[in-house]
């Protein structure tokens, strides 16, 4: 049905009825639209009208564009949570009403490179271990996780019987992580890690890298995170001063 009857700005009129679409099931998450031609001619509108308006839509995450394949409602995420506040892989997933499951990969004792070393403020006498993880939400990949610690504070025994290493560290060696520096960066497709997670090759990821100190302000646990982007949204709280 031609909203051309609208006096508002017609990409305007555009954005309201997608979203309503979207929200009534018409369209549904995942779902590819019709056409630019297709849908234009339904909406009685002009196609670069239609583009503004998909966009916008594009820039607010509500659908996603696939070069060559065409457009998609985004898929929303299942799980969301302020970086200002830390919470472990495993709290985020039970936090969204999922079951949090690990596949462990590997763990050993790896190679201290001069960046390591720094992070660990130059102090690592019996070297560095390195461990390699697949969290689940029922079942399902989300997170790849790779962590470096410490190798005099790694558990001789019971590793896998703990979904978190912060949890781990605190009951094993008595090393309560208070807080976390966090740098975050978007990536695109990663041959091998978007094929662990069962990731579409156009879904991008997203990396948190966290060094965790404990309670004496002393790094314990460095972490590369990769979180499925259609999966988890991350937002921040901005105040001002």
């Amino acid at each position: 049905m031609s909203i051309k009857a609208d006096h508002r700005l017609l990409y305007i009129k555009v954005i309201e009825k997608l979203k309503k679409d979207i929200e009534e099931g018409i369209y549904k998450e995942g779902e590819k639209l019709p056409s630019e031609f297709e849908l234009s001619k339904q909406l009685g509108i002009s196609r670069a009208t239609l583009r503004e308006a998909l966009r916008i839509l594009e820039d607010e995450n509500v659908l996603i564009r696939k070069h060559g394949v065409g457009t998609f409602v985004r898929t929303r995420a299942l799980f969301s949570s302020g970086i200002e506040e830390l919470y472990s892989v495993t709290d985020m997933i039970e936090r969204g009403g999922k079951k949090a499951g690990t596949i462990f990969l590997s763990s050993q004792q790896t190679d201290v490179t001069d960046e390591l070393l720094s992070k660990f403020n130059d102090t690592l006498p019996d070297g560095l271990m390195m461990m390699e993880r697949v969290r689940t939400a029922d079942g399902e990949p989300v997170v790849f996780c790779k962590d470096h610690m410490p190798a005099h504070l790694f558990p001789s025994k019971g590793l896998h019987d703990y979904e978190s290493f912060l949890e781990m560290l605190e009951k094993e060696t008595g090393r309560r992580v208070m807080y976390a520096v966090t740098n975050i960066e978007p990536i695109g497709y990663h041959d091998r890690i978007s094929e662990i997670l069962e990731s579409d090759a156009q879904v991008p990821l997203l990396i948190l890298r966290q060094m965790h100190y404990d309670q004496f302000d002393e790094p314990v646990l460095y972490s590369c995170n990769y979180f499925r982007s259609d999966k988890f949204l991350f937002s921040v709280l901005r105040k001002r001063l």
